[in-house]
């Protein structure tokens, strides 16, 4: 419920700002003073947040993709966790990690962004962990933490920096300053860098993806969460939100494209070997991630919000898709162990079908849309880094035929009993999925390529996005020259950023109209047309392949056993990670633990045996010698006075005899004497 009025709420504000003027769509709330300033003086201004957020058409969009899958995806949860242990936990966490997704997304200050950048590592954890008393749960949940973890360290080394240089954390007053020169390059290329590596952990990119395939051991749901519309996108919005900072930065762009395209390639292939259908989805997801990075490191920001909306559609609906397959099986996750689901599971199948065609770039489903402007924008960038992204395209079109194979279209290789019992997902499962699958087909229609008539359509996701974009505009916001003609686009005060960043001014990202103007719209035909062949043709081969069965697949990979050993493994990448990292801080933890015990701990034993040895001295010494004489003083007077006290008779006759003797003794001595 609180999902569903968040995702209305949202609705009515975008409505609220697609109303204002196109140059002056910008909304911002200081909800509270969170740090007053402190610190301040001549040298420096000090630390003063406030609880800043801020809706323009980029968190706009972020907004309404979070809640809108984001409600689907608790729908569908409310039956999937029906008879879970912990139901109510299981939504606390995933509204907690609602509520820090849109913190992330809204905040219009690194301070605030943060709160919500930790909020979903938090959640992320208590969800991927939420069977926590299953081994490897456990184990996904701190893996994802502490992964996350490194990544952070970096963002917030950046964070700092830009503090340091000036003197805020507020994105408006910092990216205006970049637009207009301040900040020297080698500087911004540093806090890009840094900033890219919290990303990289964030959003599971090449070397801190390892977490995202092992989050699979959450619940399902769970798995689409995080992998859809929320987490793993905060660090592409992260980078898409600084724009200008990457772009007066072309080494740090450079970086984040070249990571992007290697992630999305590397992923694509161990997807190739993976039976566990989660996990086929959670590489694709690795891979697909890579692609919207690569489209922010050529300067295609938009193409990058757009393949994360669409990617959002299908990556959802394929997720939740997955999710009826296991229920159906009775939680069944290995694709060698189905087969023949195409009869038993009508509505999930169909919906399937819209995803893989989707995510496999079928014209003119939602991914074809987006795909096809990162390719082109890729290839005016680097035609090397196009053709690795045509590849990917084509490894993914593969891994989802094959998906699709091996569950629905070969013979069943289910046992009798998981055959038998096999059923379709109640409604408040099925809804959701429907809903994701007509997304999954119209949702490119959001941002159609000029070249195929986008032009003419009544909204362009590109047109709504450009103010966000355009260096323009915010060297506009310093020259006081903010205002322009009445239904223009920020777009139209980019001449007054002349003095923007020499990076921008160089050209280190060109504008689409330049590139049409050193291209021909056939070649972007042409490109368009090869990318949907290979994607077609790719997908008519892997059915071919696998809808009779697992055979050729065996003997190719009988085949081809090394190479097939090295996907599976995926590149050994953990246990490299385990042998060259973790052995070694075990190996230190070790060594420390050997030093706490044997010398700080030693030396606190030393001490304590030293101080009871001496006690035990003290104890001696005051128990034998100074007690010890002490009681024979005692003992030796009470001795005496024993002999003295038998003379006390009381007896006049004794007293008299004994006169009488010591008289006689006395008499005695004297006559010795004389």
């Amino acid at each position: 419920g609180v999902v569903a009025v968040s995702f209305v709420l949202s609705g009515l504000a975008v409505v609220e700002l697609a109303g204002m003027e196109p140059g002056s769509r910008y909304m911002e709330n200081r909800l509270a003073t969170w740090i007053p300033a402190i610190g301040a003086d001549s040298a420096a201004p000090g630390l003063a947040l406030d609880w800043l957020f801020v809706l323009d058409p980029l968190s706009a969009v972020m907004i309404l993709i979070v809640t809108g899958v984001g409600l689907l995806i608790h729908i569908y949860s409310v039956a999937y966790m029906w008879e879970e242990e912990g139901f109510w936990r299981y939504f606390t966490y995933l509204n907690l990690f609602m509520a820090m997704m849109l913190t992330l997304v809204l905040g219009g200050s690194f301070a605030v962004m943060f709160v919500g950048w930790e909020g979903v590592g938090l959640c992320s954890y208590l969800l991927i962990g939420y069977f926590y008393w299953k081994p490897d749960c456990a184990d996904a949940g701190r893996k994802a933490f502490i992964t996350n973890r490194i990544g952070d360290l970096a963002f917030v080394i950046g964070t700092l920096t830009l503090f340091a240089v000036f003197g805020t954390l507020e994105f408006r007053p910092i990216l205006t300053a970049v637009a207009t020169g301040q900040g020297s390059t080698f500087l911004l290329t540093a806090v890009g860098l840094c900033l890219f590596v919290g990303a990289c952990g964030k959003s599971a990119q090449i070397p801190l993806y390892v977490w995202l395939p092992d989050a699979m051991a959450g619940p399902t749901p769970v798995s689409a969460l995080i992998h859809a519309a929320t987490m793993v996108t905060a660090g592409v919005y992260m980078v898409c939100r600084l724009s200008p900072l990457f772009v007066a930065a072309p080494i740090a762009l450079a970086t984040v494209a070249v990571v992007g395209a290697t992630t999305a390639l590397f992923a694509a292939t161990i997807g190739l070997a993976q039976n566990d259908i989660k996990k086929v989805l959670a590489y694709s997801t690795v891979s697909q991630l890579g692609y919207m990075f690569l489209a922010a490191g050529v300067g295609a920001f938009s193409a990058a919000i757009f393949h994360l909306m669409t990617h959002a559609f299908f990556k959802a609906l394929l997720f939740l898709g997955s999710g009826a397959v296991i229920h159906a099986l009775h939680h069944e996750q290995d694709m060698m162990k189905m087969g023949g689901l195409k009869k038993h599971l009508p509505v999930t199948y169909k919906v399937f079908l819209c995803g893989w065609l989707a995510i496999a770039g079928v014209p003119f489903f939602a991914g074809f849309f987006s795909k096809d402007e990162i390719l082109w924008k890729a290839f005016l960038w680097s035609p090397v880094i196009w053709a690795v992204a045509a590849v990917t395209a084509v490894i993914t079109a593969f891994y989802m035929t094959r998906l699709m194979g091996l569950t629905f279209w070969s013979p069943s290789r289910m046992d009798r009993h998981t055959e038998e019992h096999v059923h379709e997902v109640p409604g408040l499962m099925k809804w959701p999925l429907v809903a994701l699958a007509v997304l999954s087909v119209v949702g490119g229609l959001f941002s159609v390529p000029a070249a195929l008539g986008g032009n003419y359509m009544p909204f362009s996701l590109e047109r709504w996005l450009e103010p966000v974009f355009d260096p323009g505009t915010y060297a506009a916001l310093a020259t006081g020259a903010a205002e322009v003609a009445e239904g223009a686009t920020f777009g139209a005060g980019a001449e007054h950023g002349a003095t923007a960043h020499a990076a921008v001014s160089e050209g280190a990202v060109p504008h689409e109209a330049e590139a049409h103007g050193e291209h021909s719209v056939a070649l972007e035909y042409g490109l368009m047309l090869l990318a949907a062949t290979l994607a077609v043709v790719t997908m008519r081969f892997g059915y071919n392949f696998y809808r009779g069965g697992v055979e050729r697949a065996d003997a190719v990979r009988r085949r081809f056993s090394s190479v097939y050993e090295v996907l599976k493994n995926k590149y050994w990448v953990d246990e490299f990670y385990d042998a060259s990292i973790l052995q070694s801080f075990y190996r230190l933890c070790r060594a420390t633990l050997t030093f706490d015990v044997r010398v700080v701990d030693g030396a606190v034993h030393l001490v304590r045996n030293v101080t009871v040895g001496s006690s035990y001295l003290a104890v001696f010494w005051d128990t034998w010698i100074v007690d010890g004489l002490v009681n024979l003083t005692g003992r030796t007077i009470r001795g005496i006075s024993g002999l003295l006290r038998k003379l006390q008779t009381g007896l006049t006759q004794s007293y008299a005899s004994a006169m009488v003797f010591g008289l006689f003794v006395l008499i005695c001595l004297y006559m010795y004497v004389s």
